[in-house]
């Protein structure tokens, strides 16, 4: 799931690798990443502009982001997954946690929005649904509905999740989903700021433009914290819906 690009491939004797062709239990699981990846798209999608624009790499050694941090060169099995994310696979069958080790940040557990400080080794909980998945302070994480394919439904409302506790900027990247005119210019930009001085959050004035773009959306603006903003699933209650039409716009909790 937290790779640049999804894919299922292999050899089986069925010849079928598709989600739903390892049974019931497993289609569950895999279902529920798979929905979490669709979710995700604005967030991956932009990484992948950034990969294009900026000769960024989504997928990510410790030492690439925190390169101060001496402990962080030696650790072979995690990764950052763009600028927000922690990934901390799990290999081995039948454990239900792995060892972890934080950076020198404040990080966001993913599945309950509970925060704990680096650095630190912890030993992560690891049920077989839940991956320890850490988000680092600062992030800004665009997440889309949840759909079936990635152009079945409009990227709107977007949830926009804000992991306080450190200054952070993320641009959100939008094109028409296919073909090459991005190269030609053909794609929008909007640049998202968290001051956490000021506990405000700066929606950025849009630039550019491309055929079906949204000319109005919304925002919806959750501000993580233990059991608010965590998981999967949208948040029911939103602390702040932003209508947004390209013009710059700032916000507080």
């Amino acid at each position: 799931m937290f790779n640049p690009i999804l894919r299922v491939h292999g050899t089986r004797s069925t010849n079928q690798n598709e989600l739903w062709s390892y049974g019931t239990e497993a289609q569950t699981l895999l279902a529920s990443y798979d929905t979490c990846r669709y979710r995700l798209l604005p967030y991956i999608y932009s990484l992948a502009w950034m990969a294009t624009s900026q000769g960024y790499t989504p997928m990510r050694g410790l030492i690439m982001d925190f390169r101060t941090d001496e402990h962080s060169a030696t650790i072979g099995d995690q990764f950052m997954f763009g600028p927000a994310f922690l990934v901390n696979p799990v290999t081995d069958p039948g454990v239900d946690s792995r060892r972890v080790y934080l950076p020198k940040a404040k990080w966001h557990d993913f599945w309950s929005g509970s925060s704990i400080k680096g650095p630190r080794m912890v030993e992560a909980a690891a049920p077989i649904d839940k991956l320890p998945l850490f988000v680092r302070a600062g992030a800004i994480v665009p997440m889309g509905p949840e759909k079936q394919w990635s152009t079945e439904k409009p990227e709107d409302p977007i949830e926009l999740r804000i992991y306080r506790g450190a200054d952070g900027d993320f641009t959100l990247y939008e094109d028409e989903n296919d073909g090459y005119n991005y190269e030609k210019g053909v794609y929008a930009t909007i640049p998202l700021h968290w001051d956490d001085a000021k506990q405000t959050l700066t929606i950025g004035e849009r630039k550019g433009t491309f055929p079906g773009m949204l000319m109005e959306r919304r925002f919806q603006l959750v501000f993580v914290r233990e059991n608010h903003g965590a998981g999967i699933t949208a948040e029911s209650k939103p602390d702040q819906v932003v209508t947004y039409s390209g013009r710059q716009t700032s916000v507080t909790p």
